[in-house]
This record gives structure tokens, C-alpha cells and sequence, in this order.
């Protein structure tokens, strides 16, 4: 006996496993999606995970900063191959040097003295040189500049480093100040400076596969089990059909447009239960296929009014109306289908549909018999007399309820009559219908009548498709689609009942 769909079926301690499985690999899954994300973007996103600071509006200058983030880039940068430049990490530890000989000994000591001299240098050969090229970080460089020029208020980014360092500007009173805005202004943004080597074939090293390996062996291992699962359920379906069925899941196995992962990754949370994603497909979907089911519709139509059209101007037209004879279109057993479908829907016409109508009959003809009595058979001068009125109604009735019955008692022999094999009558009515369409084609093709008629039923079919086309491509007809959708959906009046357990 088959389960209604409404009664759940019995968890198994089999299923029950396959479904913490299936749960357990969708989780992993999704870890794995997360981390493609993270690897996709972070060389673009490494700023951030280096400085750990979010600019919403970079125009205005507003900094968030996200210090319980940790610092990923120790780690990662070895992943995609990245190393610090060599001149931007001279160029940072010259300043720490500075720092320290100035914490030690003073900011004019000599030492301290000539790490500046040292430092207006470096500063030169990193605008001259712009290591940040290689990275496509000129932006950094450029924001480097600006800010050296705006501290100094000079035009040059070159003679500003000098200013700022040199022993006219730079003293122990305010070195705390300028410490800090190199540490948090300038250096900052020459540490987004790196270096990213190649491999053998030219192209930037990335060592992520070595992570998603792994991940590509398992959920390789879960397709193969699935495919053993559906084996076992239907028996009957070939190996090659059975893997083929998950090829929903060919992105969690390709090294290369690994962000396609989402596909396979959603359908199976969405498979598992895990979430809910109905209510956002039926909305979505509403919209894309009642526009995609008016343009399916719209095509089919224009395709059968133009098929229409060439048939009706072709000069075989008259050949082709000779052809519904019914000769023309025998199937192999013999059998006649139009014949045998009037043998079938006459008797059951004239036999039952007719009889269940006499009411309605009796009715009908007793008012159109009383209509011509007062029309024609009683002059207007009985018509006065008293009670001529109830006497036209009983006559009228028993007039129709007469004809009525004589009509119906004949419809019902001749529906017996020919719900009966009568092969004479069989032949007769398939003549006659052969004899209507043999004479309309010798018709068309012996008068004048042929061209204008196919002129005619041509203009009236071009009229139809530009109506019609024209109906079809109004947004409001896809607006009333919807709406109409929505009313057959959730409107608790049109629901059906639900089945009783």
C-alpha cells in the first residue's frame, strides 16, 4: 500500500545514520565554501587582514579597527608565496633602528643623527624607485606621498621627509608625536608592500590546493557512496547514470572556479534540512517563470500562426483539405478514429445527455409554442376571455411535452440504433465526410474563391498574432500572472481539503 504523502515515513537507524552523514559532509561542505572565499580574497583583501582595519567611507577618512581579528598574514602570506620586499622591510627597519638609537641616546644624538640622514634617503630611493609596483600597490605609495606632503605642508613629498626629519623641525619635545605618526600613517602603508614569487609556469604561486585536497578527496568519497546508495535503491539504473545523477557536486571536485561551490554546497544544506530555502526559491521562481512561460507561450503561438499561414497561402492548400478525408488518415490496424468516436459520443448524446435535459426541453419549446400562440394561432379578441390565458399555458405544455417526448423516445432508438456495430452506417457517414472535403477542395481549386480565401484567412491570422503578441509583452499581464499565482497559493479558500489520517 502506498504512504500518503502526508504521514512521514518511520526513521531507520540506517537512515537516520545516512542522514547525520549527509548533515556532517553539508557542514564541512560550507567550511570548505567559507575558506574559498577567504583564499579567492585575500590577495585583494590583504590590507585589511594586514592592518585589520575597516574604512566604510574611504573619502572621509573614517577607520575602524577590528583588533580581535587575528593576523592571518604570518601565516597565509607563505600560502600564496608572498614575502615582505626587500626595499619596503629596509625601508621599516631603518625607522625601528631609529626608534631604538633615539630611546637609547636621544633623538640628536649623533648615531640618531645619521639614522635620519639615512632615512630622508631611503624615503627618495622609494618614491624614485616604487617598489610598490610589482605588488600593483601604487596606491599605497601615492597615499604615502600625500601624507608626508600634508604633515610638512610642502609640495614635494621628497623635501617634506626632509623637513620632518631634519634638526630644524624634529626635536625631543615634539620626536613622540612624530614617532607616532610614522608608525601609524607611513609605515603602515609601506608594509602593504610584498613581494609573490612564480612557479615553474610563470604564474603567481599558490599553494592552496594543498588545503583543498583533502576536502576533494572526501566529498569525492561522498559522491561515490551516494551513487552506491542509489544503486542499492533502484537496482535496475546503470553505474554511469547513477554518478551522474551528482553532477550538481562537479565544482567541489574542479581546482578552478571554485566559487560555483555554492551551488552544490546550498542544495545540500537545503537537502538535508539544514536551511530553509523554499519560501525564497517559490519567490523568486514566480516572478522568472511566469515571464519565462509567456514567452514560451508567445513563441509557440507566433510558431503555429506563421505554420497556419504558410499552410494557408501555399497553392496546395486545396491538396491538403483533401487530405482529412478520413481514407487519408487509416492507422495501421484499420481502425478509423473519427468513426468510432462518433459510434461512441452519439448513443451517449442522444441516450442519456438528451433525456437528463427534458426539464429544460420541456420548458424551452413550451415557451417558444406559447410565444407563437400569442403571435398568430388565437385572435386578440378570445384572447380577452376569461381564463384563455391558463388555457394557452396547459396547451402550450401539453404541446411541448409531447414533442419533447416523441423527440426523445426517437433519439433514443436511433442512440441504440447506432451504439450497435452497424458497419452500412458506419461506411455511409464516413462517405458523406469524405464527400464534404473532396467537394470544398474541387471547389477552391475550379473558382475564383481559392485566392481570396487564402488572402483573407492569411490577413486574419497576421491580425491575431499582432494582437496577441501584443498582449503577451505587457508587464501587466505578468503583474496579473503573479497575482493570480499568489490567489490559487495562499488564499485559504481555494485550498484543498486536507486528508484525514
Amino acid at each position: 500500500m502506498v504512504r500518503p504523502r502526508w504521514q512521514s515515513a518511520k526513521p531507520t537507524a540506517s537512515r537516520q545514520f545516512w542522514l547525520r552523514w549527509d548533515r556532517a559532509i553539508a557542514t564541512i561542505a560550507a567550511v570548505n565554501l567559507a575558506w574559498v572565499v577567504f583564499d579567492v580574497t585575500y590577495v585583494p583583501l590583504r590590507n585589511f587582514w594586514l592592518q585589520r582595519t575597516l574604512y566604510p567611507l574611504p573619502t572621509l577618512g573614517l577607520a575602524v579597527p577590528l583588533p580581535w581579528l587575528p593576523d592571518v598574514t604570518k601565516v597565509y602570506d607563505r600560502v600564496k608565496g608572498i614575502e615582505p620586499h626587500q626595499d619596503t622591510a629596509s625601508y621599516i627597519r631603518h625607522f625601528q633602528r631609529l626608534e631604538a638609537t633615539a630611546a637609547s641616546s636621544g633623538i640628536n644624538s649623533p648615531a640618531a643623527r645619521q639614522l635620519r640622514l639615512e632615512m630622508v634617503v631611503k624615503n627618495s630611493q622609494l618614491i624614485d624607485e616604487n617598489p610598490f609596483v610589482a605588488s600593483n600597490k601604487t596606491g599605497s605609495l601615492e597615499k604615502l606621498k600625500s601624507r608626508l606632503r600634508a604633515r610638512a605642508d610642502m609640495d614635494s613629498a621628497k623635501q617634506a621627509a626632509a623637513h620632518l626629519l631634519g634638526e630644524s623641525y624634529l626635536t625631543p619635545d615634539n620626536w613622540q608625536d612624530e614617532k607616532r605618526f610614522w608608525q601609524e600613517s607611513i609605515l603602515p602603508l609601506a608594509a602593504t608592500n610584498y613581494w609573490r614569487g612564480t612557479d615553474e609556469t610563470g604564474q603567481p604561486i599558490d599553494l592552496s590546493w594543498r588545503i583543498d585536497f583533502p576536502f576533494q578527496i572526501l566529498f569525492l568519497l561522498d559522491i561515490g557512496l551516494r551513487a552506491v546508495r542509489l544503486k542499492r535503491r533502484f537496482p535496475a539504473i546503470a553505474w554511469r547514470d547513477a554518478l551522474l545523477r551528482r553532477w550538481i557536486d562537479l565544482p567541489l571536485l574542479i581546482p578552478f572556479w571554485r566559487l560555483l561551490r555554492v551551488v552544490p554546497v546550498t542544495e545540500r544544506l537545503s537537502s538535508t534540512r539544514m536551511i530553509q530555502l523554499e519560501p525564497l526559491r517559490a519567490a523568486v521562481s514566480r516572478g522568472v517563470v511566469a515571464v519565462l512561460a509567456l514567452e514560451l507561450f508567445e513563441v509557440i503561438t507566433l510558431r503555429t500562426l506563421d505554420a497556419a499561414q504558410d499552410a494557408v497561402r501555399s497553392p496546395r492548400w486545396p491538396e491538403q483539405i483533401r487530405r482529412l478525408c478520413s481514407h487519408q488518415s487509416v492507422d495501421d490496424d484499420g481502425e478509423r478514429e473519427l468513426a468510432e468516436l462518433l459510434r461512441l459520443w452519439l448513443p451517449l448524446v442522444l441516450t442519456q445527455v438528451g433525456p437528463a435535459m427534458r426539464p429544460q426541453l420541456v420548458a424551452l419549446v413550451s415557451h417558444a409554442l406559447r410565444r407563437n400562440l400569442e403571435e398568430t394561432a388565437i385572435p386578440s379578441s378570445l384572447r380577452a376571455l376569461p381564463g384563455m390565458e391558463h388555457a394557452e399555458d396547459r396547451l402550450s405544455l401539453q404541446l411541448s411535452n409531447g414533442l419533447v417526448d416523441s423527440l426523445l423516445n426517437l433519439s433514443r432508438r436511433a442512440g441504440d440504433r447506432l451504439g450497435q456495430k452497424d458497419q452500412v452506417l458506419q461506411e455511409l457517414g464516413i462517405q458523406t465526410v469524405d464527400r464534404f472535403w473532396e467537394e470544398l477542395a474541387r471547389t477552391l481549386e475550379r473558382g475564383p474563391v481559392l485566392e481570396r480565401s487564402q488572402e483573407l484567412v492569411a490577413a486574419f491570422l497576421e491580425e491575431l498574432k499582432r494582437n496577441s503578441m501584443t498582449q503577451l509583452r505587457s508587464q501587466k499581464d505578468v503583474d496579473a500572472l503573479i497575482k493570480e499565482l499568489d490567489g490559487l497559493n495562499f488564499n485559504p479558500a481555494v485550498q484543498p481539503p486536507r486528508p484525514q489520517a
